[in-house]
């Protein structure tokens, strides 16, 4: 009885930390690093053509020599939101 209880206290904790969904990008975004647009600061220059809650890639090599790919979210003030960052590999590994 107590192991049950504990299981199911235990998988309440796990399930609290998966409540927010994928596509809400209401947090702050990701930090930025060397080589992404906002690293310092936001841009000057505001996209006011795109719709806001449009994305965009950036691509660019980090301060490791890295391949990097930021997603960005145009936000309602026109403040750019960093939403995801990929890094890509630096050695493929094909049989070529």
């Amino acid at each position: 009885m107590k192991r049950s209880i504990g299981f199911g206290l235990a998988f309440a904790v796990v399930l609290t930390g998966c409540t927010t969904s994928a596509g809400s990008y209401s947090s702050a975004g990701l930090v930025p690093i060397p080589g992404s647009i906002t690293y310092s600061g936001q841009p000057r220059t505001k996209l006011t053509k795109s719709p806001v809650g449009s994305s965009f890639p950036h691509d660019f090599t980090d301060q490791w020599g890295r391949q990097v790919e930021e997603i960005y979210i145009i936000r309602p003030d026109r403040s750019l939101l960093i939403a995801e960052r990929h890094y890509r590999p630096v050695f493929a590994l094909d049989d070529d």
